[in-house]
């Protein structure tokens, strides 16, 4: 037992946590300071690619920190080309720029797109985005988040994010002025409750974008990187957007993040963007064991299987006790519990050694490793049902 408190108050409040502190981690289990063990379907809001300390990102990280931290990005060097050549010759894009965070890889894509509006757009600025998006905690990030808690935050907000409605190709063409430059969107409204870009939308999206000589920029912060089954969500739909943002998964839980474009949508000139962090090789090192691992058929192909599986657990267990509907895609799903009892069932769950989140109070987020196994998954269907059952919400029909 301990008998030195932590120094909780040290750290700023900004959310609330529970007491307990987490110290050690593997693949789909994580240990507190107390040795109690637990299942996380979080993974660090889908961060965790391939679970707690995986040993290719820990070998990967070691030897790395031997060879070359950062020589600052006033310089080249050779991991974070080989991570650059890496992304694209398996995207549609043609460079990278990398950065620490989703934020400010998004960040750096609203940049882009205005740069590119100010050179060959007379000035556009406009950037289209969605109710229910969330692109990050900057200021234009929040700006650019259709969240509704954001709106009465840290005002002014930066200006030229009108929204349009998600699958509603209509309310997007009535936004269309001189001014707008781009559609910015997650193929899959992660915060929101994870409500998924239809493929029709998507495919009305690049016709309605090369129509009016918009960049089409998917924000897969989320999405990226396996969590759909694929490498990217939007080659679901069989689209080429012109610019793509990575975070999250791209560094298997070390700060990475990455922004990709074109060619013709890349437009930065020398002192337009940068960070003295942004590329250096001990994270990119890190991206690359990622990718080794995450863009290999086999490896996928699971993803998509105990996507499948996953879902269809989540179905039968909603019949069971009377919920909603089953969102998302891969390892990326949301059940809707109809109630708002979703926070109160991530306390129990917390409870009982299963950590869930709850992005609305009535729908539930699953975001494993990508590496989880059908046995974890059951473990947690179990849990989940028991928690329902003892609730007294059962129907059942099973």
């Amino acid at each position: 037992m301990l008998t030195v408190p932590h120094p909780y108050d040290a750290l700023m409040e900004i959310t609330a946590r529970p007491r307990t502190v987490f110290v050690q981690g593997k693949g789909s289990w994580l240990w507190d300071d107390n040795g109690r063990r637990y299942l996380d379907f979080i993974q660090g809001w889908a961060v965790n690619a391939l679970g707690h300390a995986p040993p290719q990102l820990a070998k990967a990280l070691a030897d790395q920190a031997t060879r070359l931290i950062t020589p600052s990005p006033a310089y080249f060097n050779d991991t974070s080309l080989q991570l650059a050549k890496a992304l694209t010759e398996r995207s549609c894009f043609d460079q990278v720029f990398f950065t620490n965070s989703g934020a400010e890889a998004n960040e750096g894509a609203i940049k882009l797109a205005r740069k590119y509006g100010a050179l060959r757009k007379n000035g556009a600025y406009e950037i289209i985005t969605f109710e229910g998006g969330f692109h990050g905690r900057t200021l234009a990030t929040m700006s650019a988040s259709g969240k509704k808690a954001f709106e009465p935050l840290f005002e002014p907000k930066v200006p030229g994010f009108p929204k349009a409605r998600l699958n509603d190709i209509a309310s997007v063409e009535a936004l269309i002025s001189d001014k707008t430059v781009a559609i910015m969107l997650e193929p899959i409204q992660g915060e929101a409750g994870v409500w998924p870009a239809t493929t029709k939308f998507l495919q009305q999206l690049q016709t309605l974008t090369t129509k009016h000589g918009l960049l089409l920029i998917v924000d897969e912060i989320q999405t990226g990187m396996g969590r759909t089954g694929k490498l990217f969500g939007y080659e679901h739909a069989d689209v080429l957007p012109d610019i793509m943002t990575l975070g999250k998964g791209i560094g298997g839980g070390v700060p990475l993040a990455a922004l990709l474009a074109t060619d013709e949508a890349s437009c930065f000139e020398h002192g337009d963007q940068g960070g003295t962090f942004n590329g250096n090789p001990l994270m990119c090192a890190a991206g690359l064991a990622v990718l080794d691992v995450i863009e290999k058929p086999e490896f996928l192909k699971t993803i998509a299987d105990n996507g499948i599986y996953l879902e269809s657990e989540l179905q039968r267990i909603s019949a069971r006790h009377g919920l909603g509907e089953v969102r998302g895609r891969g390892l990326l799903l949301a059940l809707d519990v109809v109630r708002p009892i979703a926070p109160s069932i991530v306390a129990h769950a917390f409870e009982l050694g299963l950590l869930l989140n709850a992005p609305r109070p009535d729908a539930l987020r699953f975001m494993p490793a990508l590496n989880v196994t059908r046995d974890e998954i059951t473990a947690m269907i179990d849990t989940l049902d028991g928690i329902l059952t003892k609730a007294g919400a059962a129907r059942c029909v099973a």
